[in-house]
């Protein structure tokens, strides 16, 4: 039950943090609009690190996800303001695109690992 509700919860934030890309990206107005792109920038870089720490504490991976994720924000402000580039759609669309590229070493991870496991297992 608890698994349920636990998953439940991921495809909420999930769908939030979607909306959130989709708010910033076309400029939607909408009384939501702080809150979800809030949330989108600070969940799916850490989302994405804390994927990338299977078989961690899970304590130690949402702490290491979380400064991670305040960490490449203000890096990336910190770098559109010195480049003098500040666009709130480019901090987005660049946050997408690193928080995808980590989903994909994270599944290239896995896959590496699943294939090692099924190897010793079959000698």
């Amino acid at each position: 039950m608890l698994k349920q509700h636990r998953r439940a919860l991921a495809w909420l934030v999930g769908l939030a943090c979607v909306a959130g890309a989709v708010v910033a990206l076309f400029d939607i107005e909408t009384p939501l609009r702080p809150f979800l792109i809030s949330l989108f920038l600070l969940v799916v870089p850490g989302a994405a690190v804390v994927g990338l720490l299977r078989d961690r504490d899970p304590l130690a991976a949402l702490s290491v996800g979380a400064a991670a994720s305040l960490v490449l924000n203000v890096l990336l402000a910190e770098a559109m303001l010195l480049f003098n580039a500040w666009s709130p759609r480019a901090g987005v669309a660049t946050v997408a695109v690193l928080g995808g590229f980590m989903y994909v070493l994270r599944v290239l991870y896995r896959g590496k690992s699943m294939q090692t496991e099924q190897g010793a297992r079959a000698r």
